[in-house]
């Protein structure tokens, strides 16, 4: 059998994970102290409308460019969720205001890409990459974080949780992908002794592959001894959680609490473009917007006492226009809000530049502006959470912005 051939039967396996990137994975340290702080980032694909996230009711405005799918004011039913007077949270994200109260969540508003690219493809590409406007770049920024981070490179320092490797993850460092579901953990085809065994004396004589093939094994057990453990929790602790985020948001957090040595996670969530029926307190995008909050409540409250060296970003291509289409949706933007959780975060607050949302206000008369560059949300985590230098934050973020008094929302 040929290496295509193993690989395509790997795939069919579902969870036996290949290293990715130009070199071999490496010894893994017994020290964990470098890997403690940790990062997770969740992609939402599709451009979620930001401004029924966080909604500004306080602005007169804003009712007046939504009339049927703006969020009703705080109090009413189906009604924003106070942050400070102004600003209102979607209700069906109800699950994460313990954790606003406890000043653990913080939103960026007028958040996004300088590029004005409203193409999904596009944008998309220019978030993952960290170069906004240059599509030549062929790695991703979590891929360069990691080359820039301290410690031993390992099979599952940064996961992905979905169907592909991301863009985000593509470049030298290795980066391990997981399926969603129940099928990330799940045995595979090579996990049946016979299968496995006659494998393991297929490529242990060859010199091309071996060693590839061996990490790739090695990866597989390390994730499936932690999943185990998450078996036996779920069966002393009760029913499982529902199907979807919540349940990924739960096997990742227990993955995370079990292995020390991962460091940085990445998912990918779709079904934001709501071009039309969008809804405002009730509807297609509370429906997708509930899910999430409850996973990203479940990620944060599995992970334990390791939530406190955690961040969670929640980060989106772009925002959507702030008047209301004719169907009852909105269409492609510019400006977002990005999330960030953490036990680090000095939460509590929505950030940024914030404008309002008046004709005269809003970009190319249509747009939420964007007056934070999202690469300087990103490079103030790493800065004060991950402790990159001056010369790793260029690293990893070439022809960055100069830095933003404005955002101080990690404790350090």
């Amino acid at each position: 059998m040929n290496r295509r051939n193993l690989m395509k039967l790997m795939a069919l396996g579902g969870s036996l994970v290949i290293p990715v990137g130009r070199h071999a994975w490496a010894a893994v340290s017994d020290d964990g102290s470098v890997t403690k702080r940790k990062l997770v980032v969740v992609m939402l694909r599709g451009a979620v409308d930001g401004l029924n996230v966080v909604a500004p009711y306080g602005d007169a405005n804003y009712a007046r460019l939504r009339p049927t799918i703006g969020l009703a004011r705080p109090g009413r039913d189906n009604g924003a969720i106070d942050l400070d007077g102004y600003f209102g949270m979607h209700p069906a994200l109800a699950s994460l205001q313990p954790l606003w109260q406890q000043k653990k969540l913080a939103f960026i508003h007028a958040s996004g890409s300088p590029d004005s690219t409203r193409s999904h493809f596009d944008a998309q590409d220019y978030l993952e990459s960290g170069t906004p406007g240059k599509k030549s770049t062929q790695d991703g920024w979590l891929n360069r974080l990691l080359t820039a981070l301290p410690g031993t490179a390992s099979p599952t320092r940064a996961i992905s949780i979905g169907p592909i490797m991301p863009r985000i993850l593509a470049g030298s460092a290795p980066a391990t992908n997981l399926a969603a579901g129940a099928a990330g953990t799940k045995e595979s085809i090579l996990d049946r002794p016979k299968i496995g065994s006659a494998f393991d004396q297929m490529y242990q004589h060859s010199d091309k592959f071996a060693s590839t093939y061996q990490d790739a094994r090695d990866a597989h057990k390390e994730v499936m001894t932690a999943a185990m453990k998450n078996e036996m929790q779920v069966a002393d602790g009760g029913a499982p959680l529902p199907n979807g985020f919540p349940n990924d948001a739960a096997r990742l957090a227990t993955l995370m609490r079990n292995d020390p040595k991962i460091q940085i996670a990445f998912v990918a969530l779709g079904g934001w473009d709501t071009h039309a029926n969008q809804g405002n307190g009730k509807g297609q995008l509370a429906n997708r917007l509930e899910p999430l909050g409850q996973g990203l409540a479940t990620l944060a409250q599995h992970l334990g006492p390791v939530f406190d060296d955690t961040t969670i970003v929640v980060m989106s291509e772009f925002g959507r226009t702030a008047r209301q289409n004719g169907n009852g949706g909105t269409d492609h933007g510019h400006g977002n809000v990005m999330w960030v959780l953490g036990g680090g975060v000095a939460g509590g607050k929505v950030l940024g530049e914030w404008q309002g949302v008046a004709d005269s206000q809003l970009h190319e008369g249509r747009d939420l502006p964007v007056t934070t560059d999202f690469r300087s949300v990103l490079a103030h985590i790493s800065e004060r959470h991950l402790r990159l230098t001056d010369a790793q934050l260029v690293q990893v973020f070439p022809a960055m912005p100069a830095a933003n008094p404005r955002l101080n929302f990690m404790l350090g």
